[in-house]
């Protein structure tokens, strides 16, 4: 029988405060409403395993991953790119412009034309499995810039859209 448990939880059981990158972690395996659950505990909030318990080890707490060095999920970036695009917001241009340059080389989304109107460059993009026709203007941003907005990308995708 083959038995799914989460994984190291960020806080603890008894406490609610964050388990600490380093720190010692109990883990405990118990049944409630006749589903097998993971309890985490900090040493601060472990008073030993519970009764009836089915079993408990230690383990140390890993360092949290850095957002900025987390590669972006091509399809979670895809499905936001999308979001944003249905939402045609001004506040989130430049952002969706930075998410297009991501997705252009993930290769999620393909350049089918460039066209201008006045002075403004228009980027009309599609996605290669036949998702939208997509216009992103461009903003020719500087490598700075858009390395800032690309770094916000991946600190937001990490936390909001990879629970």
């Amino acid at each position: 029988m083959d038995y799914h448990l989460k994984p190291l939880g960020k806080t603890c059981a008894t406490t609610g405060k964050p388990l600490a990158p380093g720190s010692v972690c109990h883990s405990v395996l118990v049944e409630r409403d006749g589903m097998l659950m993971r309890l985490d505990f900090s040493d601060e909030g472990w008073t030993g395993p519970p009764a009836g318990h089915f079993g408990h080890w230690t383990v140390e707490v890993p360092p949290a991953a850095d957002p900025k060095m987390t590669r972006i999920d091509p399809e979670i970036a895809l499905r936001y790119f999308e979001q944003l695009s249905e939402e045609a917001s001004p506040v989130h241009e430049q952002t969706r412009y930075a998410l297009a340059l991501v997705l252009l080389q993930q290769r999620k989304l393909k350049l089918e034309n460039v066209r201008f109107e006045d002075e403004t460059e228009i980027l009309e993009l599609s996605g290669v499995h036949g998702e939208g026709n997509f216009e992103v203007f461009n903003y020719r941003l500087n490598d700075a810039e858009t390395q800032r907005l690309q770094a916000e990308l991946k600190i937001q995708l990490a936390t909001e859209w990879q629970g």
